[in-house]
């Protein structure tokens, strides 16, 4: 016997029994673009919705663009960095030994050292 907390005759994330019940989705248009491999990227978006100027190839990873005869170049890699490296983009080094100060002050302090 069922504990009486099941809704019987239905599952989670079940349909709705009759098709007029179902939302109908916002209007859509395909866009195309095509990459310098003349691969050929189709998909949808809404229709009121502008189109990006580039979208990546899902079978090369290149760029893609809307004009066949004249794709987008290849996309310029850009060179690994560290977390260091972004910590300094956005410090100056007077930020950053105040900063370490700080963090070197806070760690005395919870070791009990002066």
């Amino acid at each position: 016997m069922s504990s009486g907390n099941v809704i019987r005759g239905t599952r989670i994330g079940s349909a709705p029994e009759r098709f007029e019940q179902r939302i109908e989705p916002a209007p859509r248009r395909p866009v195309t673009y095509w990459c310098a491999n003349a691969h050929r990227v189709q998909f949808l978006i809404a229709a009121e919705a502008e189109a990006p100027e580039t979208w990546d190839c899902p079978r090369c990873g290149e760029p893609a663009g809307p004009d066949p005869g004249n794709p987008p170049g290849p996309a310029r890699a850009e060179p690994y960095k560290t977390h260091l490296a972004y910590v300094q983009e956005r410090r100056t080094p007077e930020q950053g030994e105040a900063l370490l100060a700080e963090a070197l002050e806070t760690l005395r302090r919870r070791r009990g050292g002066a």
